[in-house]
């Protein structure tokens, strides 16, 4: 069965969703989620229902099915190895290439992304440090890691991903140099408002609690 490009947003947007609130997603959620009406929700559950996709439960909200989720960590694996593809070999900066992989996420070619993977040597993670699933669906897991405010006086790390991946959040980073895999050591902590003072090679650098809480590191 072939599915719209709509639908498999809606599946996508779910899966994304219920990563982080739990398997059942409310409609308020994913029309925040998908910045649509209220009345486009409701129709569209109504679709990926009768497909077997979702389920839905009045008064609490939707959940993939096995064959709807399946749908949607495909999609997101697509997107991810087109980012990849984009930054490593067509030299795209990491905030330029979420919306071209919108689009190219739905190229229906098992084929192609098999061989684009490989092509890859199968990466693990995309330029924002997201997990890329498996051919089979299997995410792989990060190594332990932290977010920056949760850092203490001295410690080191580097940065291996990002919380936030909106356009101008990542234009920052890269105004600031901070990018995956540069190195940090947390130099000071103002208890004032939360910022951090980090080291970076030989620069030190002031980040504001809303930055610090959006930029993952793993330990040294």
């Amino acid at each position: 069965m072939s599915y719209t490009k709509a639908e498999e947003n809606y599946l996508k947007a779910i899966y994304s969703i219920g990563v982080k609130t739990g398997d059942i997603v409310s409609t308020n959620d994913l029309a925040q989620r998908l910045e649509t009406k209220a009345s486009s929700i409701t129709d569209m559950i109504k679709k990926l229902s009768a497909k077997d996709l979702i389920s839905y439960e009045k008064y609490k909200g939707v959940s993939l099915t096995s064959t709807g989720k399946k749908i949607a960590v495909s999609i997101i694996r697509n997107h991810r190895l087109w980012e990849v593809f984009l930054v490593e070999r067509l030299n795209f900066k990491w905030d330029e290439v979420h919306e071209i992989a919108e689009q190219l996420e739905h190229i229906k070619s098992d084929k192609l992304i098999d061989n684009l993977d490989d092509f890859l040597d199968n990466p693990k993670f995309d330029p924002h440090g997201d997990p890329i699933p498996s051919k089979d669906g299997i995410m792989p897991k990060r190594e332990e890691s932290a977010i920056v405010n949760e850092l203490s006086l001295g410690d080191e790390g580097m940065i291996v991903g990002v919380k936030n991946s909106k356009k101008e959040f990542l234009q920052y980073l890269e105004e600031i140099q901070l990018n995956l895999g540069k190195k940090i050591e947390v130099l000071k902590i103002f208890s004032f408002d939360n910022s951090v003072l980090i080291k970076s090679g030989e620069r030190e650098i002031t980040l504001s609690d809303q930055v610090s809480k959006n930029i993952i590191v793993k330990r040294s």
